[in-house]
């Protein structure tokens, strides 16, 4: 009987225990699920606001790369801008001293060493005129070029240099020649050129300008402008300004015209031959109404003028100076706004035009009787060129 009793009480121990085990691990399942819920939430909402942190953080991280990627692009291109000119001022004075020495082994006398200290500037503009050009000078002089004093604070203030430029004839000291030593005498505006004026020699005219002008002014800019066009100085210098800091700019409205080869029309080309097939078009270049180039290659000009060649076209002549170089094509289409109502509506709507003529003529159409008209509603005011950040 003791036997029996005692494997029964055993059974029915191991049974309970079976129970009292499951039942516990419900129990635990149970109280673990209610009372572990609370903190796993609690990490997920600090799991969650370490996230969004973070995301603040890398995004002001890129915003700190970007800024910074922007400030080392803009220090590069002004690194790269004061190479370029430093190159082109000791290729210059190379230049110099070649031609000095040269001069004195011819002379049989020692090289005279001058030092000549250049004008500050920040744009040199050359009007191209004519001996016959008086009436179109006076109407420039009547509208958007400053005279007299206010010419000269331009220049002092502002670093605006103007100036008509113009030739000598091919006889010494003619009539025309001194025609024109009296109307500078009264106006102080003129640029003489070491040049025999002529219509077909307008290449040869652009070249010494820029020669002229570079070895009187250090400037950042130097612009060729014709006597029939509106032109607005504080829009062109503002314009301009925005280019400052790159190296080897040519700014103008960039256009690629047919080569003429027929002899019958205006602007034929002699040398149509060495631009391919019959019907091909010019490598792009800017228009000859207006058109502004940079320190460097002012300087590449003086330099190279011996050899630079000249086609009949002097903006065609311009643009193959530069083909073969690293130069930044800026096509500026405010430079070339058309007569009112386009350069007028354009104004109206807050987008002074730089340069204003008639596609049609070269220039503006009658100048002479139009250009106050073109000034009195496509001008930008007197006060533009003096407001002007340069």
């Amino acid at each position: 009987m003791k036997g029996r009793s005692s494997s029964v009480e055993r059974k029915v121990s191991v049974r309970w225990i079976l129970i009292l085990c499951i039942f516990s691990f419900c129990m635990g399942m149970l109280f673990t699920n209610r009372f572990w819920t609370l903190p796993d939430f609690n990490n997920q909402i600090i799991s969650q606001r370490r996230n969004e942190q973070e995301l603040k953080t890398k995004q002001a991280g890129d915003k700190d790369i970007m800024g910074e990627v922007t400030r080392t692009h803009e220090a590069i291109q002004s690194l790269d801008k004061s190479i370029s000119t430093l190159q082109m001022e000791l290729a210059a004075k190379r230049s110099s001293e070649e031609l000095s020495s040269d001069s004195s082994i011819k002379n049989n006398s020692p090289a005279i060493k001058q030092s000549k200290k250049k004008k500050k500037a920040f744009v040199v503009i050359g009007i191209n005129t004519a001996f016959s050009s008086r009436k179109r000078r006076d109407s420039i002089r009547e509208t958007w070029m400053p005279q007299g004093e206010k010419l000269v604070q331009l220049e002092e203030q502002k670093g605006i240099v103007v100036r008509f430029m113009i030739g000598h004839s091919a006889t010494s000291n003619s009539i025309l020649d001194k025609a024109i030593n009296s109307e500078d005498s009264q106006h102080h505006d003129f640029l003489r050129l070491d040049h025999v004026e002529g219509y077909h020699e307008l290449s040869a005219k652009t070249k010494t300008f820029f020669c002229t002008a570079v070895d009187i002014w250090d400037a950042y800019f130097y612009v060729k402008v014709d006597d029939d066009i509106h032109v607005n100085l504080g829009t062109l210098a503002t314009t301009l300004a925005r280019h400052k800091s790159k190296p080897r700019t040519y700014i103008g409205c960039m256009k690629s015209g047919p080569v003429l080869s027929n002899k019958n029309v205006k602007y034929h080309e002699p040398e149509y031959w060495k631009f391919g097939e019959n019907g091909n078009k010019y490598f792009r270049h800017a228009t000859g109404q207006i058109y502004a180039i940079s320190k460097d290659l002012a300087t590449y000009i003086s330099i190279n003028q011996p050899i630079l060649h000249k086609y009949a076209n002097e903006d065609v002549s311009l643009g193959a100076w530069f083909i073969g170089l690293e130069v930044d094509h800026i096509d500026e289409r405010n430079m070339c706004c058309g007569t009112p109502p386009d350069c007028e509506w354009k104004s109206q709507a807050g987008n002074v035009c730089v340069a204003s003529f008639d596609w049609s003529c070269s220039g503006i159409c009658k100048s002479v009787e139009r250009i106050k008209e073109v000034h009195a509603r496509c001008g930008e005011g007197e006060s533009a060129s003096w407001s002007s950040l340069l």
